[in-house]
């Protein structure tokens, strides 16, 4: 997992554009707010081209690759050994992490109103703006969602060890939530359903 989520400078560098939607107000005096308006297919084209940079400057060991992490690995990564709705804890505001703070949530109680939210954005913010989990990875919860490489699918029962999603399917797998998201949508366990030529954010 990457520490950071893919920045626009990154983005830009390596595939030579920029889709993001907040390019005009911001990127040219900030290139490390993340990179979104990305669907699966550029997120896994950016993680083949890097391994393709990568090996051929030589710092990418034999048989490794860049990709999308399965949505097993993502959410351990997130939890990071942590067993609450989030890896902050059991309740989040807007001082956690890059949400829309209107809508908190608390585990215990559910959704709740802010009509004066605290720390609202409105926008994405500068990757690491917030503390990371104990592991050390930023913007897990909030700021932009990211793409897995799961096709979206019922949970296997039983007991199972890094389960990957089924073979065929509609819809992608997303994470983490967004700047514009509540905050039930931020979980360590929340997952939502998207077409993988939609338009979202990308943390790879």
């Amino acid at each position: 997992m990457s520490r950071y989520l893919v920045t626009q400078g990154d983005y830009q560098a390596l595939m030579g554009v920029n889709p993001s939607m907040f390019v005009p107000r911001t990127y040219a005096s900030d290139p490390n707010l993340p990179v979104e308006c990305v669907n699966w297919y550029d997120a896994t084209n950016y993680c083949a081209k890097l391994t393709q940079q990568e090996k051929s400057a030589g710092r990418l060991p034999a048989g490794w690759v860049y990709r999308l992490p399965t949505e097993a690995e993502w959410e351990y990564a997130c939890r990071a050994g942590t067993t609450t709705a989030f890896y902050f804890g059991s309740v989040i505001s807007g001082t956690d992490v890059n949400f829309d703070s209107k809508y908190e949530y608390d585990a215990a109680f559910g959704d709740i109103y802010e009509s004066n939210p605290v720390g609202y954005v409105g926008q994405t913010t500068p990757v690491g703006s917030y503390a990371p989990n104990p592991w050390g990875l930023y913007d897990m919860c909030g700021n932009v969602s990211q793409w897995c490489k799961d096709w979206m699918g019922t949970y296997p029962t039983g007991s199972f060890s890094d389960p990957v999603g089924p073979g065929i399917g509609d819809s992608r797998v997303l994470r983490g939530g967004s700047w514009n998201d509540h905050g039930r949508n931020c979980r360590s366990a929340s997952r939502l359903p998207l077409p993988p030529y939609s338009p979202k954010g990308v943390g790879t």
